[in-house]
């Protein structure tokens, strides 16, 4: 900095022979480094036998000279000399040069002025090139490896989702087979518990009882698959397409109604949804018969021993699409009025009236029948929302129950496969 006017120019000599430059010494820099003083005065200062510096300015320009000193700059320009240390910064820039190593550290606090924070200059450090190229093709591999995992749980996902046929909802439209389809709500009266699972703890073989503690042990080609939200069984419509309770479930002295939500993915013979009794014959049965050479929905009941067939009483529901059609199936059981009836997809199919049923021996069956000591129509296709009451429902129930409108007050005695 200067008084504003502009200093006397002196033009700048040609280095002497043998020196080292301009205001330098010859030969190589004195230990302690530029700026620090040495036994010939260090550079800057004029040495013994050569002429003076010839940048040292004279009184005119602003500076001053001081022969116990040195050189102190100017006040206004913010640098003072001191022939112990080499030269001490400005208090505001905060650092002090020690003559000793060449090394910067913070000056002592100055009145009136804050010192900034900061780390210590380093003397001459270089980026480590190596290590941030290593770091940074790490970050690229990590970032490879993230992205061939998504893409490969992705890729599992869509191979899984389409194992299960999918059935339709409550609202009746019908659900083809799809990786992305999920099912409709449950109807308020059959919401179980907010954790549902489809098997017992433990055991992925028995199917779970929503509203009793009556188990369903499924047979090895009868699956449990996933639904969207739900849950359902699978069978391939063999002997081994089945699953049973370890008990009775209905009781059939008295009024009844059974239902299930049904995708019947065989072409012709008998395929029974759910029937009850392991002896001689069943109790009842609910499914597919062949009926005048076509398939049809049929509930049949048995009314004397043996399964003769002159003391069965069925109800049928024929000239509908029975293959690979997502189908709401109940059967009802009316013991005041001694009538049985069948509704499809809530409406009803049709009733007869029937003489008491039969009470067979055995348990609840799923994917067969017992006739004549003989087990038949293995379950091809999937089943869901299997329950039974204790109550004959109406025909208005049946249609609440399919809109998913039905009065909360009906409650299952046995559920198997909800959501």
């Amino acid at each position: 900095m200067t008084d504003g006017t502009n200093p006397p120019s002196h033009p700048q000599p040609e280095p002497a022979p043998g020196s080292g430059g301009y205001g330098f010494p010859p030969g190589p820099p004195a230990q302690g480094g530029y700026g620090y003083p040495t036994p010939s005065g260090g550079y800057g200062y004029p040495q013994s036998g050569q002429q003076p510096n010839p940048y040292q300015q004279d009184p005119g320009a602003g500076y001053q000279q001081d022969a116990g000193t040195g050189y102190q700059q100017d006040p206004a320009a913010g640098y003072q000399q001191d022939p112990g240390t080499g030269y001490q910064q400005d208090p505001a820039a905060g650092y002090q040069q020690d003559a000793g190593g060449g090394q910067w550290s913070p000056a002592p606090a100055q009145p009136g002025f804050t010192r900034l924070a900061g780390p210590d200059l380093p003397g001459s450090s270089q980026p480590d090139w190596e290590a941030m190229a290593d770091r940074s093709a790490a970050e690229r591999r990590k970032k490879r490896l993230w992205m061939l995992g998504g893409a490969v749980t992705v890729l599992a996902l869509l191979a899984g989702g389409g194992t299960f046929f999918l059935l339709g909802g409550d609202d009746g439209q019908d659900a083809q087979p799809s990786n992305s389809a999920s099912a409709a709500p449950e109807p308020d009266d059959s919401k179980g518990p907010a954790a549902y699972t489809a098997t017992v703890a433990g055991d992925d073989t028995l199917l779970r009882d929503s509203y009793g503690g009556m188990g369903i042990r499924l047979g090895p080609d009868l699956k449990v698959g996933a639904l969207g939200k739900r849950f359902q069984v699978v069978g391939k419509g063999n002997g081994n397409s089945w699953g049973q309770s370890a008990e009775p479930v209905v009781d059939v002295t008295k009024s009844f109604t059974v239902t299930a939500r049904a995708y019947n993915s065989a072409t012709k013979g008998s395929r029974i949804v759910m029937s009850q009794g392991d002896g001689e014959s069943f109790s009842f049965e609910l499914g597919v018969n062949e009926v005048n050479g076509k398939q049809a929905w049929i509930f049949r009941v048995q009314t004397g021993d043996k399964g003769a067939a002159a003391t069965t009483r069925t109800v049928t529901a024929e000239g509908l699409n029975m293959v690979k059609t997502p189908t709401l199936l109940m059967a009802t059981y009316d013991a005041d009025k001694k009538a049985i009836a069948l509704y499809v997809d809530g409406k009803k199919a049709g009733e007869t009236p029937v003489p008491p049923i039969w009470q067979a021996p055995g348990p609840l069956q799923l994917g067969r029948s017992k006739h004549h000591n003989i087990w038949t129509g293995p379950w091809q296709g999937a089943l869901h929302s299997v329950k039974t009451y204790d109550m004959a429902f109406t025909a208005e129930q049946a249609a609440a129950y399919k809109e998913g409108k039905l009065d909360p007050s009906p409650k299952p005695t046995h559920a198997w496969l909800l959501t």
